[in-house]
């Protein structure tokens, strides 16, 4: 079968930046703001370009454009040539400051809220020329990351399948639940998961070890579990236990400035499976560049126990 013979001079980057920016707000007049192109100008170019693949990529209309099928994965394969383009660009610029190598970090919400920066900040300081560039996912999708290439490191909490990748622990925590001052469960300790399953919960988006520990929790007591509402971050997570929209559990250090700030309770879980185990884990072709990182933050982490701070 012959492969179809483009007209390689219209895949310019302004055009597919164009193309990409139309996908995403259905508007040739916001894309060519975007692009800093004036409106005819930019309809020339989305025209020449579907001439040259070989496929309409939007249908017109009064409300503005819809991609077709073919305009989707043009969007889909654009955004990502965009993506390399815009990090050939930055990295370039790093070199010229001497910046040698570029780290992609996949990290889960608990790791980057209670032990990340400052880890990373000292390791910054002792390898200027090391660029750590820190993307926040669940902890399912930092596996995802490392698998696909787009993660050189990632860190996440002990749960998802990890086979084939070199994993290692790094630190624990401890889920503590969180409510409002004056709720009933406030004045119990420690609480049993199962004891608190007749409230409404707030918990993370899916793919978030919190929420599966917490769902198979639920399932092994024979409960439902009752999730009234999910949302990206900790932070969502205390304002809607301050709202008096559920209770929550959170890591118990990241839920530190939360609690105190929010004017939240917390009381301690009993349940082993509150007790988690936080890893590094890197592609078992890893170079000794990303292995020493690890073992940097595993070594400086272990001494920095010490000193993290309590709930009071």
């Amino acid at each position: 079968m012959a492969t179809p013979r483009y007209n390689l001079a219209r895949f310019d980057f302004v055009t597919i930046r164009l193309a990409v920016s139309c996908f995403a707000t259905g508007s040739l007049t916001q894309a060519a703001r975007e692009c800093n192109l004036v409106l005819p100008a930019a309809s020339r170019r989305i025209r020449e370009l579907e001439d040259a693949v070989g496929h309409v990529l939007f249908e017109r209309h009064s409300r503005g454009l819809t991609p077709t099928a073919a305009g989707r994965i043009f969007a889909r394969h654009g955004l990502v040539l965009l993506q390399e383009m815009d990090q050939l660009v930055a990295e370039l610029t790093d070199a010229g400051q001497g910046v040698a190598r570029h780290v992609q970090l996949c990290s889960s919400t608990a790791a980057i809220n209670q032990f990340l920066p400052p880890l990373i900040a000292q390791y910054s300081a002792l390898h200027p020329h090391i660029r750590l560039e820190v993307e926040e996912q669940v902890s399912e999708q930092v596996v995802v990351a490392l698998r696909e290439g787009r993660a050189d490191m990632g860190v996440l909490v002990a749960g998802p399948d990890v086979q084939g990748l070199n994993v290692v622990d790094f630190r624990t925590d401890d889920l503590v639940l969180i409510m409002p001052r004056g709720h009933r469960l406030e004045g119990r300790t420690p609480i049993a998961f199962a004891d608190t399953l007749d409230e409404p919960w707030i918990s993370l988006n899916a793919g978030a070890a919190m929420l599966a520990q917490q769902l198979q929790a639920a399932q092994a007591a024979g409960r439902v579990f009752k999730l009234r509402m999910q949302v990206r971050s900790f932070d969502a997570v205390g304002h809607m236990v301050a709202s008096g929209l559920g209770i929550a559990a959170l890591p118990k250090q990241a839920g530190l400035p939360i609690l105190r700030g929010m004017k939240l309770a917390w009381r301690p879980l009993s349940d082993a499976w509150a007790h988690r185990r936080l890893q590094i884990a890197i592609r078992a072709d890893a170079d000794a560049t990303l292995v020493a990182l690890r073992d940097f933050f595993v070594s400086t982490s272990q001494n920095a126990k010490a000193d993290s701070p309590t709930l009071e």
